[in-house]
């Protein structure tokens, strides 16, 4: 079993997911008491946001680099950041890391395709709606990308950095979501990405009659497939 390195606390909260779906999937297909050879380092979430706000991606990137060079030198084979937006950053980090990174939207693609869906819509942070680091992966595997307006891209984005972020699951939150995602189905969307790690503990599949795609799981279940490949 190959040794994975995370980089969480973007957030804590979602972080936890992973760290209980790798350990999950790694004993459903080992057994018994098997699970998952994990490294974590888990950053203070408020000075990643500091620089957000402040649009140093240099910083973050120096941030993440030490993470992942920390984790290498304690026997890492391969790095998943457990957050979507840093993704907007994987290929300098891997390159200067020195191990694969296990990206999110390459895993989330090669699923979308498998279901045979050619047009679905894309639900994260500002930073990952509005580059092209996720939509581009789904383009290479000749999946059409919509994602939502100003209006509703300001309102997810606050959402997720004063309420998912914090564990904080309100109702009218919610409502506003499924709203987003129903307009979506009306224009042609066959699935919703739920490319924020935050977004799957408010939006469950029995809330909408639409295919989800909760990254997270399909991140980690990738983060499975290469510590036992």
């Amino acid at each position: 079993m190959k040794t994975l390195g995370l980089i969480g606390g973007t957030s804590w909260v979602s972080t936890i997911d992973y760290y209980r779906f790798i350990n999950q999937g790694v004993n459903d297909k080992l057994g018994g008491v098997n699970a998952a050879q994990l490294l974590l380092h888990s950053f203070n979430y408020a000075d990643i946001a500091k620089n957000h706000a402040a649009n140093d991606w240099a910083k973050t990137t120096q941030m993440v680099v030490d993470a992942g060079i920390g984790l290498k030198s304690s026997g890492a084979e391969a790095i998943l950041l457990c957050a979507n937006t840093l993704h907007l950053i994987a290929e300098e980090v891997e390159a200067k890391i020195g191990l694969p990174i296990i990206h999110v939207a390459t895993a989330t693609a090669q699923v979308i395709k498998k279901e045979g869906l050619k047009k679905v819509a894309l639900l994260g942070t500002k930073f990952t709606m509005e580059n092209t680091f996720f939509t581009d992966k789904l383009t290479e595997a000749g999946i059409e990308s919509i994602i939502p307006n100003d209006t509703e891209r300001a309102f997810i984005h606050q959402t997720l950095m004063d309420e998912l972020g914090k564990g904080i699951l309100l109702p009218e939150t919610k409502a506003e979501y499924l709203k987003i995602i129903n307009r979506f189905v009306q224009e042609g969307a066959e699935g919703v990405i739920l490319g924020c790690t935050e977004i799957p503990l408010l939006i469950k599949p029995g809330d909408t009659d639409v295919i989800l795609f909760d990254t997270t799981q399909i991140h980690s279940a990738a983060a499975v497939e290469f510590a036992l490949g």
